[in-house]
């Protein structure tokens, strides 16, 4: 006989969708690294990132200097400047610093990408999949930024607003599969010693 009782808790339902979404999210992850499809493209982007004459820069883009990789240090200039936009989008009168915090957003990216995919280039097959996958939502991001600039400097705040936050919604996919890599790694890194 089964002597468990049902959680009736208020917390019991939340609690149970976080688990389910959390299952739903780290099967899909795992689909997405046991996924072959793009591995064709994807040695050859790491053979010719690679393959690029850039000397010291190399070390410098990958962080040697600090001990660990540069990329998550650079991505906080955009991700910061958006969250505070978003956060600005709300506050009455605050238009001309939320538009400006867009615009030093995009300014901050490519500094952060060229340096993710200097990061990305000696990845193994799992990580470069999902890898790939957080700079396509990337991509998705800075087109939504760049598109809520433009209604920003076209007086159209209210678009300008929506684009902001579909574009928070693209940062937080991205942040979700970069930390998916970066743990990977982390933990690889771990097992091998």
């Amino acid at each position: 006989m089964n002597s468990r009782t049902p959680d009736t808790s208020p917390t019991a339902k939340p609690t149970a969708a976080l688990d389910s979404a959390s299952a739903c999210w780290l099967t899909s992850l795992d689909r997405l690294e046991r996924a072959t499809v793009a591995d064709p493209a994807i040695r050859v982007l790491q053979r010719g990132i690679r393959s690029l004459p850039l000397g010291r820069m190399r070390d410098l883009l990958r962080g040697r200097h600090l001990g660990h990789p540069v990329h998550p240090v650079l991505v906080q200039v955009p991700i910061g400047c958006w969250l505070s936009a978003s956060v600005l989008d709300f506050v009455p009168g605050t238009r001309h610093a939320a538009t400006t915090l867009t615009a030093v957003g995009l300014a901050g990216v490519a500094p952060a990408a060229v340096a993710g995919w200097a990061d990305w280039a000696d990845l193994p097959p799992e990580q470069a999949r999902v890898g790939l996958a957080h700079a396509a939502t990337n991509v998705a991001a800075v087109a939504c930024y760049a598109a809520s600039l433009t209604a920003r400097l076209r007086s159209h705040s209210a678009k300008g607003r929506l684009w902001a936050l579909g574009g928070m919604a693209a940062v937080a996919v991205s942040g979700a599969l970069g930390g998916h890599v970066a743990y990977r790694q982390a933990v690889g890194a771990h097992a091998a010693t």
